[in-house]
């Protein structure tokens, strides 16, 4: 396979260890635990004063993996492959980029499936409960090894944004601009409770066994259920109905049975198996775990988005999607209020798409233009 020459190219994930006993990371419900291991990549090439760097910060089941390929047969790249590379909105000729993988996850990082030196066996639910600020604080050490004293923009779709938020009003003297995308300040209701049905999928599977399943059979029927759940509310109504409508298998005729038939039905069948071979059920209860718990108003605001924001100095971009219907445009709204009435500078814009909550993996000449136009202003005033 050829690589473009527009793409970062052969990558190498690398993986940094901290915490080492005795002194373990503290997380925020104040368990102690270490070594811990972060796993993540790098693109581009830092400059002498240290002033280019972009942290990346991924969503939900996203890793490390942000750009590039690890081999050249390799049969697809990073998931914002489209963002990330020479020229584009996230120039590597212009910026140093950093994504790892957070803490909690299992593609490379330490999370319930790692194996606790004390015991050698997984931690399974003997592992902290996670938050988006023991995320970014993990990642504050990353960017600390790494020698950088500022960040010029930290930027990250749904919950890749709720970091970036965290990050610029927990270390607000780091984060000269933060880009959010398709992301809240707090969960609503619905986004909770379709969090918790998927949970309940994953813990009522036979084969969970209170999260000590590594050395047997995994829940793999709950977590592809799990999946399907979370899938329907990345998507949109217009996005279905004009991928799928009502359409049947081919071939298929209705029987008494309840096999697969939509052509919907098997594209989600197809979406849960597919997830459950690449990512670990325990880190999927505990990042949507900490996703419904964040709220920034809470955590740095005592109940006020404003107070909470007038800890922030950094320059924003907030991006929503018109047929985003898990976190719609009236909560970017909400945030982008707060702002102003911080006198912070913030730059709003709805996108009208039909592709839903996961638009901002979907290449989108608009959202390209938005960020590149953003991080090149940024870079020019440093």
């Amino acid at each position: 396979m050829e690589i473009d020459k527009n793409s970062v190219g052969l990558v190498k994930k690398q993986f940094f260890t901290f915490a080492e006993p005795p002194n373990e990371f503290i997380f925020e419900n104040g368990q102690k635990l270490g070594p811990i291991t972060l796993a993540y990549e790098t693109y581009g090439t830092l400059n002498r004063d240290k002033t280019n760097c972009i942290l990346v910060l991924h969503a939900l089941t996203g890793d490390s993996h942000a750009a590039g390929y690890y081999r050249e047969d390799s049969p697809t790249p990073g998931w914002w492959e489209n963002m990330i590379g020479p020229s584009k909105a996230i120039d590597t000729n212009k910026f140093f980029v950093v994504c790892s993988n957070v803490i909690g996850g299992c593609m490379g990082s330490t999370g319930p499936g790692s194996i606790d030196p004390k015991t050698n066996k997984p931690y399974g639910l003997r592992f902290p409960l996670v938050t988006i600020g023991d995320m970014v604080r993990a990642q504050k050490r990353l960017i600390e090894h790494l020698k950088i004293d500022k960040i010029l923009a930290v930027i990250g779709g749904s919950m890749g944004g709720m970091q970036a938020l965290e990050w610029s009003v927990r270390y607000p003297e780091m984060v000269n601009g933060a880009i959010l995308i398709a992301t809240t300040s707090k969960h609503s209701a619905m986004a909770i409770a379709f969090n918790e049905v998927a949970r309940q999928a994953i813990m009522n599977d036979p084969n969970w066994n209170n999260g000590d399943y590594y050395n047997s059979v995994p829940p793999v029927h709950g977590q592809a259920v799990a999946r399907m759940i979370g899938h329907v509310t990345y998507l949109s109504d217009t996005a279905l109905r004009k991928k799928f409508d009502r359409n049947i298998q081919r071939g298929f005729h209705p029987t008494s049975s309840f096999e697969t038939n939509f052509q919907v039905s098997n594209y989600l069948k197809y979406q849960g198996e597919k997830f459950v071979s690449r990512f670990d059920a325990n880190s999927f209860l505990y990042l949507t775990r900490a996703t419904d718990y964040f709220n920034l108003a809470e955590t740095h605001g005592d109940g006020s988005i404003v107070q909470a924001l007038s800890k922030a100095k950094a320059k924003f971009l907030v991006v929503s999607f018109s047929s985003d219907w898990l976190y719609p445009t009236y909560q970017s709204k909400e945030m982008v209020k707060a702002m102003k009435k911080n006198g912070i500078e913030v730059n709003f814009c709805e996108i009208q798409i039909d592709y839903g909550h996961d638009s901002f993996l979907v290449p989108n000449p608009k959202l390209s233009s938005l960020v590149k136009a953003f991080l090149e202003k940024l870079s020019s005033e440093i």
